[in-house]
């Protein structure tokens, strides 16, 4: 790997483990080869899914724990030996020459090569024998109060591998991918690090990045066609390209302008059509909608083994804000929605009180309004998921054999 590259993906761990900041907004490096970002992406995206176990093999090796900068450097050289298999002899010397490039690092690059050369010799058998990174406590907390340590533990074992790639598919497109498989619930599954852009059918807009518990959602309304159906908190707009493909007038609702610029991109590409109204959707009103689906604001617990550095980022003290903001939600999009029709409320969250609570909640606090039980089997998915009061929990062990699933929960509620 160029020097360049491992770099650049020094600059994202510091981006997250020193800033707090995600990896989605670190400014891409215009100097960076495609080759070289998408390798410095990879190798960033390791060494964070493995924090915890190789800071445990670092350890030892090390007096006292050196400053962030220097510790980021044994990190990722530390990722590249133990997890990507690299060469020891060019993974050492690039650490080191990373260190003496750094004023911050420049002194501590003999101690960089002495702790790297007993990683590389030692460290396999250490990292082997420590278990997968865990969950912060405001994550597994809940996770191990509603289903157990077992599954926590399954979870944080779930989070390790790369994630596959999952497509929506144009309903009616004809898509042959190499390596492909299709999901009982639908979507096609692509190999961890394919590149998507060059896959057949994205150019002419057959298929579109979406996991297949995100494209979930949208089925519970079942049969959508003709129906004026309201997109609420709409970017990056898979599922609003998923109602326009099957039929609906869709109005789709975002607060940010520039996120709501991929939904006008992607809509663009795959040739569909929505009314877009960029806007906060506690102050959106119109003539009450057929369907609405509303895909909440939330923490995005669930999707952890697509975005490592998360549980680095955020915290607990965002869960209060983004739960109070969801139950307002959620009775102002029942405003806008005719009587009978359906509501289907989501969130991509690993916490119940973001899930199955706000939907226990609303039925109290709204006479008459109940859900609509889900169905997994008839979704291609698992009886698992039957989630008590009528909704549909989706964990990332869950179909781990095949590359498992974000965590996701949803539900359908209507009232007569």
């Amino acid at each position: 790997m160029a020097l360049e590259a491992r770099q650049a993906a020094l600059k994202a761990l510091d981006w997250v483990l020193r800033e707090g900041r995600m990896l989605a907004h670190l400014p891409a490096d215009p100097r960076l080869s495609p080759g070289d970002a998408a390798r410095a992406a990879r190798l960033a995206s390791l060494t964070l899914r493995h924090v915890q176990p190789l800071d445990a093999v670092i350890a030892p090796y090390l007096d006292r724990k050196p400053p962030l900068p220097a510790l980021n450097i044994l990190r990722l050289a530390a990722a590249e030996l133990l997890v990507a298999g690299g060469d020891a002899h060019g993974v050492v010397d690039s650490a080191v020459k990373l260190a003496k490039a750094r004023r911050p690092t420049q002194r501590m690059a003999g101690m960089v090569n002495a702790v790297l050369r007993k990683v590389a010799v030692e460290g396999p058998e250490r990292f082997a024998a420590e278990p997968p990174q865990r969950l912060p406590g405001w994550i597994g907390g809940p996770v191990k109060k509603r289903w157990g340590a077992e599954v926590l533990r399954t979870i944080e074992a779930a989070h390790v591998p790369l994630p596959p790639i999952d497509l929506t598919v144009k309903p009616g497109a004809t898509v042959e991918i190499e390596g492909a498989t299709r999901l009982p619930t639908g979507s096609l599954r692509l190999p961890a690090g394919t590149q998507v852009s060059a896959v057949p059918g994205y150019a002419t807009g057959d298929v579109w990045v979406q996991d297949a518990a995100a494209a979930l959602p949208v089925r519970l309304m079942g049969n959508v066609a003709g129906a004026r159906v309201l997109d609420l908190c709409a970017a990056p707009g898979g599922k609003a390209m998923q109602l326009a493909a099957l039929g609906a007038h869709v109005t789709a609702v975002d607060l940010s302008d520039s996120r709501m610029g991929r939904v006008r991109e992607n809509l663009a590409r795959t040739g569909l059509t929505a009314e877009l109204v960029v806007a906060d959707a506690l102050d959106y009103t119109a003539a009450p909608f057929d369907a609405i689906l509303l895909d909440a604001p939330c923490t995005a617990s669930g999707t952890i083994r697509r975005h490592p550095d998360l549980p680095h980022v955020k915290s607990w003290t965002e869960v209060e804000p983004l739960t109070r903001l969801q139950m307002r939600l959620l009775d102002h999009a029942l405003t806008l929605l005719k009587p009978g029709g359906t509501l289907v409320y989501c969130t991509c969250s690993l916490l119940p009180v973001e899930g199955e609570h706000q939907i226990t909640a609303a039925l109290k606090r709204h006479d008459g309004l109940c859900v609509i039980p889900a169905d997994p089997v008839a979704l291609g998915g698992d009886d698992a998921w039957r989630s008590p009061e009528g909704g549909l929990r989706l964990r990332p062990d869950m179909w781990a054999e095949i590359g498992g699933l974000d965590g996701f929960y949803m539900a359908a509620l209507t009232r007569p």
